[in-house]
């Protein structure tokens, strides 16, 4: 009776254990599926927003940019990843679309925004203070989900390095 049970009890142990890879296994490639993506979260632990990102992590992605693009989906974004923090200057030259900037340092705390940066401007938007990261999204995004100054950056579903 006494190796009944206990084959009975190996038998559920191994069904659990393999429901519960099972779900992980779904969980992981779920995110993966959904590519690299940055969520805004506020002070207080809530998610702002999450927007779906192409990484800017070489000097020739962060050149282009978003530059002449004509659409850019309402939660998706580019992120500029920098070797170090350092003061972070950007401009709208043949960028089609009104952007906002969210700008932050190395522990990805947001620490300024530039609003509604302008098409086609050579004018040179920046915050005050140094920026490892900075997040590129249409403009108004902000706006309308509440991001501001304190919030942080969370990486999800990739790692942020500069490659140069």
């Amino acid at each position: 009776m006494k190796a009944e049970r206990c084959g009975l009890w190996r038998g559920r142990t191994l069904v659990a254990a393999l429901a519960i890879f099972l779900l992980l296994t779904a969980t992981v490639m779920e995110a993966c599926a959904q590519g690299p993506r940055v969520e805004i979260v506020a002070p207080n632990g809530a998610a702002r927003a999450t927007v779906s990102v192409e990484i800017a992590d070489t000097q020739a992605a962060r050149e282009l940019g978003l530059m002449y693009r004509r659409h850019l989906d309402e939660h998706a974004g580019m992120i500029f990843v920098f070797a170090a923090p350092s003061h972070q200057r950007f401009w709208m030259k043949n960028t089609v679309i009104p952007l906002d900037m969210i700008f932050a340092g190395a522990n990805g705390r947001i620490i300024g925004i530039v609003r509604e940066a302008k098409p086609f401007t050579e004018s040179i938007d920046a915050v005050e203070g140094d920026s490892q990261y900075v997040l590129e999204v249409n403009g108004g995004f902000c706006a309308r989900y509440d991001v501001k100054p304190g919030d942080k950056l969370r990486f999800i579903g990739f790692r942020p390095r500069s490659q140069d």
